[in-house]
């Protein structure tokens, strides 16, 4: 069934003439007589009784007419919270991103969120890895990975430069010291994260390098835990700086650092190359890029 229909049959009812109700379409009566006739084969149902001098409406056009004034009703409430929408004050902003990149965008949620209150923000656990295959898929329509995931259908941006900060304990012998050699670091028990990330095989390969043991004895499932292991003079651990930024200011951690070792750490916003984006998405990129 057509929504035309149902606007003209309503009008016609409103105004109880056929005629008037062409004036104020600007249709002709002949037009509109044809679409309340289509309306009424369509329902299968005689809606205006046209017997006497006065236009009445039939028990089915009184039910028909209600539910047209609903779907009037409705129209205009799609037409205003599209245009919501189109003024990001309404919709949703579903973004994918792992515990530790999750970080970076808390500063930009902020903002975001005083500019548009109403607009619904999920941030997404999802593996780094899965991420770009999530947004090619439709699955997600921004992404925050901690690489350049080097594909013509996605578009990175970098959001967050950072690096790989070693950390100790206060009570570690190392705590006292601003640098360390890397060959000192043979004899550490290392705290290592359980999900494999191309910032943990740049450390392996430089260990290999300086033909250092690079004891990974202990691994846990969430940075939080790391950080507490470290807290604890469990071991020590390389983690994102910005993942340890509070310990560090509170003095439950210190960073020492490795002289060979130095590996800066990107943190990408992505999106797909060619797919539409809501306006919720298009509005949160735009604040990245304003920075």
């Amino acid at each position: 069934m057509e929504l035309y229909p149902l606007k003209v049959f309503m009008t016609v009812a409103s105004e109880k003439s056929f005629s008037r109700a062409g004036e104020k379409l600007r249709r002709t009566q002949p037009a509109v007589s044809l679409a309340v006739q289509k309306l009424e084969s369509d329902l299968q149902e005689r809606l205006i009784d046209r017997s006497g001098k006065e236009l009445l409406l039939t028990d089915a056009g009184r039910i028909v007419y209600e539910y047209a004034r609903r779907f009037e009703n409705l129209e205009g409430d799609l037409e205003v919270a599209l245009a919501e929408l189109r003024d990001n004050s309404a919709g949703r902003l579903t973004v994918g991103a792992n515990e530790s990149t999750s970080l970076y965008l808390l500063g930009y949620i902020e903002r975001y969120r005083r500019l548009y209150p109403k607009v619904k923000v999920q941030v997404r656990r999802s593996l780094s890895s899965k991420i770009p295959s999530q947004l090619i898929d439709g699955d997600l329509e921004l992404g925050v990975i901690s690489y350049d995931p080097e594909d013509d259908r996605l578009v990175s941006m970098v959001l967050f430069t950072d690096h790989l900060a070693f950390v100790v304990s206060p009570a570690h012998r190392f705590a006292n010291r601003a640098k360390v050699s890397i060959s000192e670091l043979g004899m550490e028990t290392f705290i290592a994260h359980n999900v494999l990330s191309p910032y943990r095989a740049v450390v392996v390969k430089e260990f290999q390098r300086h033909k250092v043991a690079l004891n990974m004895d202990v691994e846990m499932p969430t940075v939080e835990t790391i950080r507490k292991m470290v807290q604890r003079n469990e071991g020590v651990a390389f983690l994102p700086r910005m993942c340890v930024e509070q310990e560090l200011k509170q003095d439950t951690l210190r960073e020492v650092r490795v002289e060979e070792l130095s590996v800066e750490r990107k943190i990408h916003l992505v999106c797909p190359a060619k797919r539409t984006l809501s306006h919720a998405a298009k509005a949160f990129l735009e604040l990245v890029k304003g920075g």
